[in-house]
């Protein structure tokens, strides 16, 4: 069968649609001051900003944990400073990917089912309020979810041209496009290694067993493709001096689970090397981010029955390549059992949040398998009443809008792990800042010792840039600034326990302790000011 092609004004009308609902969510988010709640969307913003905005400007002030591209998309916007205080930056591209991500969804159903179903498929992707509030956000997860359904879309075409149009350019270009994707998947997160490998090891199946594994657009793109991960490796090995720094590194995930370990002599975590406990979780996770609380399972019912009719309907229309959207689920079980990436439920013990955002990724499996589930109903409805369809389409997405409007009464869970997110450094983040205006107010320039990676909002809210700071990114005048404080910095911030902290207490000479703070749960903070700094100092401060 030939693919149900999307008119023009069918498009207008979804994108415009889908524009309105992204606005609507950004409206609320600034008006709630809900985009800097979580502590890793500050995070990759501080990242992006220091890339420009440092001693050492540079691309070496990435980081290694977190991949790059992100960080890279924001730079044009956090080089507005008031854009990267306000989160606006990181908000832009998160936008844009959720954007393409609706339209990808919606294509993708309409490959296969009609505009009703698909509409369907849409609304309970688009709705979904978890999703909507991660878009006004700097975090991963729009753009990533983008990334694997556009994935997903350009598989399934490529696979179909295969059949049609084999050795066509279409499909080399097709090929390009799925290459660039994962390359653009392996530098968002580390699903997307995953991802790219069975996409391509399956892309090279089907080219073998057709013989046309001697395609030159097909190799060309291999190489882009392998050359991802390696990038990662020798960058992280020529700037860290370890390959396996963001594995193994002290921001690595391995180092956050002890951090974040359960107390007494247990497990770190409930899923700590139990793949069957780590595989509950995150599918309660996804449910409990895309449905009502008493929904959850009725959800993955709906759309599993979707996505079986589909394979029996659509499996010979290069409908198992969907299944890729399904990936989250292996590679959460495992992650969570061996990979060090905990999932806390407020349902569960230990009865919290955390990371409660990565069932986000299983969305579109759930959306696309909804759509499909709602054509099959569809159809049964019109073999026995031809003119019902209207209706059956408008009951089905009253049921989708409702499952969002209780989603939001029950509040979502992923902005709930946010609220409470920024509840522990709120009274740092409006503090702080005042008190260190206050002292540079008296030393014009002078530069603030202290570690940004914890509270990077400090600095955007106390309005300075981050070179006017020495932090731990700064290595060696870091570390000359550890060894005599008063010498190098107007004002010192520590906390109790870190670097700062302890060089304070080693290398007293010249501070005078001017402020304290403290957060619930969090380490107290101690403002100093240095009363043996000078201008010449800061004349000595290495240049932008």
């Amino acid at each position: 069968m030939i693919e149900n092609r999307v008119g023009r004004g069918e498009r207008l009308v979804v994108l415009a649609s889908c524009v309105a609902a992204s606005l609507a969510a950004t409206i609320w988010s600034w008006r709630n001051h809900a985009m800097l709640n979580y502590g890793d969307a500050v995070a990759h913003l501080h990242i992006a900003r220091r890339v420009i905005d440092s001693h050492r400007p540079g691309f070496s002030q990435l980081g290694s944990v977190w991949l790059p591209l992100p960080h890279l998309l924001m730079i044009p916007f956090v080089a507005v400073y008031s854009w990267w205080a306000n989160g606006i930056a990181g908000m832009v591209p998160s936008a844009v990917a959720w954007i393409a991500a609706c339209w990808g969804i919606y294509k993708l159903a309409r490959r296969w089912i009609g505009p009703a179903p698909s509409v369907v498929a849409l609304s309970f992707f688009a709705l979904n309020p978890n999703l909507l509030y991660m878009q006004t956000t700097a975090m991963t997860e729009p753009l990533f979810v983008c990334e694997m359904v556009w994935t997903a879309v350009w598989l399934v075409e490529w696979r179909a041209t295969i059949e049609t149009e084999a050795g066509s350019p279409r499909g080399a270009r097709l090929l390009w496009l799925i290459a660039l994707v994962l390359v653009a998947a392996v530098f968002t997160r580390y699903d997307g290694w995953i991802m790219a490998l069975l996409a391509w090891t399956a892309i090279g199946i089907v080219l073998l067993r057709r013989r046309g594994l001697a395609s030159r657009a097909f190799w060309l793109a291999s190489v882009i493709v392998v050359a991802a991960p390696i990038v990662w490796f020798v960058y992280n090995a020529v700037v860290f001096g370890d390959w396996l720094d963001f594995a193994r590194g002290p921001y690595s995930a391995l180092a956050i689970e002890l951090r974040t370990a359960t107390p007494g002599n247990g497990p770190p975590h409930p899923g700590w090397h139990n793949p069957w406990v780590s595989f509950l979780f995150f599918v309660k996770a996804a449910e409990m981010d895309a449905a009502a609380a008493s929904w959850g399972n009725k959800l993955m019912i709906v759309s599993a029955s979707g996505v079986a009719w589909a394979w029996l309907i659509a499996r010979r229309r290069a409908f198992a390549w969907t299944l890729l959207l399904w990936l989250p689920v292996p590679f959460y079980a495992y992650s969570v059992a061996f990979g060090s990436v905990p999932i806390f439920l407020p349902a569960w013990w230990p009865h919290s949040y955390y990371n409660t955002r990565y069932g986000l990724e299983l969305l579109p499996a759930f959306a696309l398998g909804v759509g499909f589930a709602a054509a099959f109903l569809l159809a049964a409805v019109r073999e026995i009443k031809p003119k019902a369809g209207p209706i059956v389409v408008g009951v089905i997405l009253v049921v989708v809008a409702w499952n969002a409007a209780v989603v939001l009464h029950e509040h979502p869970i992923v902005y709930v792990e946010g609220t409470k997110n920024i509840e522990s450094r709120q009274s740092f983040v409006t503090e702080i800042p005042q008190a260190i205006r206050a002292q540079l107010a008296t030393r014009p320039g002078g530069a603030v010792l202290m570690n940004t990676s914890v509270y990077p909002q400090i600095v955007a809210f106390t309005g300075i840039p981050l070179r006017q700071t020495i932090n731990e990114s700064d290595k060696e005048f870091y570390s000359d600034a550890l060894a005599a404080p008063a010498e190098h910095a107007a004002v010192v911030l520590a906390f109790a326990g870190d670097d700062i902290d302890r060089a304070v207490r080693e290398h007293p000479a010249g501070l005078r302790e001017v402020g304290r703070f403290t957060s619930p749960g969090q380490s107290g903070g101690t403002l100093y000011v240095s009363d043996t700094w000078s201008t010449q100092t800061n004349r000595d401060m290495p240049a932008r």
